[in-house]
């Protein structure tokens, strides 16, 4: 097959003869000949959004059992590791059940709001209106025209699930019971919760509602597993110091009263020492919030902290308040027992095949570039080298223009892992930045360097004349 060769006009020949004999004068320069040998050092670039994969070494990978294999006798389960939002296990976390008093992590959230942005205070007292003193069910008796502090409503809410104490909270933070379940609705779309609709602050079937502030739809609260999960996320992230009230296994509220308030949670680790509950107590474990009505059965938000990682569980729909525990153990032992976060990514990480990228009148053509944080994933227990697959994409390299500063964004880079035999898939994107300053080279280093890109154009039109 012959090769056609590139044809030049007589006018383009003249041209680039003429401008041959002048760059030839000039390279009588010493300086010249050097120069241009450093400008013909031209690497190839990088185009604008190439996206390189790599893979990392797979290495031991233990292997997971199955949701099947707990046995769990609930309606609806659960698990999630908080600082990634990774859903670890779940059982029909989807659909949509009376939660019953776990409503009242909503309600402890936006008061912790509340005191966070300065519109509460935990010692503000509060006057207890005639919504507050009708309630029925769990309760601590108020009755209209009590005074106690934010803070002594919050922990008979928290420790004692208390209906009467929780609709105080929620009437001095939005005026009234039904403009605040409005406030509550509209934080369950902010924080994607899917199912979650609020008739209330307390969790009570609108049957049990005193009549006179019933809503006028006869809709019942509802929320999935799942949103309990992103809820709980919410608290522990949001309100770090949240076990300061979940944690107390008792609190008296008068000191008239006969028996103190004690916490519905069995499972504190704190309760061990205790026999009633010390078959139940649970290393780690610190919060959240129980649940209990005819229709809901029995739930349980849970959340517990083991070598350094914490996770949440929800279960909904126990037979028994026991088994809400009993299963609750299941589901946190099943995370614990098989996963552990793992940094798979260092910070400050050169990505292979991408360790630098070029720059447009740098003093150097390219620049070394990193990643600006390190990369953490939940991985099953004893995963030596988990597989790590990375998407880069860098920046068009018309905009990187000399000079740039030293950890400027020039792209990103995108991780994605998935556990072996599980639909579980965790993905990251962090940004690939400058390692070092890219300087602006100075117009003669310039000026040479385009002599030689113009003599490397010209030579390969010369060879392809022959």
């Amino acid at each position: 097959m012959k090769h056609k060769r590139k044809q030049f006009s007589g006018k383009q020949f003249v041209i680039k003869t003429a401008t041959v004999g002048l760059l030839l004068n000039m390279l009588l320069s010493p300086s010249i000949p050097a120069a241009l040998a450093e400008a013909a050092k031209t690497p190839a670039t990088t185009d604008s959004g190439k996206t390189p994969t790599t893979k990392a070494v797979t290495g031991t990978v233990s292997k997971i059992p199955s949701v099947d294999s707990l046995g769990l006798n609930v309606r609806s389960a659960v698990l999630m590791e908080p600082t990634t939002g990774e859903i670890l296990m779940s059982l029909n976390a989807d659909v949509p059940l009376p939660p019953a008093s776990m409503t009242k992590m909503m309600t402890e959230y936006l008061v912790a709001d509340a005191v966070k942005n300065g519109q509460l205070s935990w010692d503000q007292k509060v006057v207890v209106q005639e919504n507050a003193s009708k309630q029925v069910g769990s309760r601590i008796f108020l009755a209209q025209g009590d005074e106690h502090t934010v803070e002594e409503l919050y922990i008979a809410m928290a420790v004692g699930s208390a209906n009467d104490a929780t609709v105080a909270l929620a009437e001095l933070v939005s005026g009234s019971e039904q403009q605040f379940v409005e406030l509550m609705n509209q934080t369950a779309q902010k924080m994607g919760m899917k199912t979650a609709y609020f008739i209330n602050s307390t969790g009570l079937s609108r049957a049990d509602m005193p009549a006179k502030f019933r809503p006028e739809s006869d809709r019942e609260t509802v929320m999935s597993a799942m949103d309990a999960a992103i809820l709980a996320r919410y608290i522990v992230t949001d309100h770090p110091d949240f076990n300061k009230f979940t944690t107390i296994q008792s609190y008296k509220f008068r000191e008239r009263d006969k028996k103190p308030i004690i916490n519905y949670n069995w499972m504190l680790e704190s309760n061990k020492d205790i026999a009633n509950f010390k078959a139940y107590a649970y290393p780690g474990l610190d919060g959240l919030k129980t649940g209990h009505t005819a229709s809901a059965g029995n739930c349980f938000t849970g959340t517990a902290v083991r070598d350094g990682m914490r996770l949440i569980s929800v279960v909904m729909g126990a037979n028994t308040e026991a088994h809400r525990f009993t299963e609750t153990k299941k589901v946190l032992d099943y995370g614990f027992n098989n996963f552990e976060i793992k940094q798979v990514v260092a910070p400050k990480s050169v990505i292979q095949g991408t360790e630098t990228v070029p720059v447009v009148k740098g003093k150097n053509k390219e620049v070394p570039v990193v990643t600006d944080q390190g990369v953490t994933f939940i991985v099953p227990k004893g995963t030596t080298a988990p597989k790590i697959e990375s998407t880069v994409q860098t920046n068009d390299p018309a905009t990187l223009v000399a000079p740039i500063a030293t950890s400027s964004k020039v792209g990103k880079v995108t991780y994605t892992y998935k556990v072996d035999g599980m639909d579980l898939v965790q993905q990251k994107t962090v940004n690939l930045i400058t390692a070092e300053e890219a300087e602006k080279a100075g117009w003669f280093k310039l000026f040479l360097r385009a002599i030689g890109e113009f003599f490397g154009d010209l030579f390969s039109g010369v060879k392809n004349l022959f």
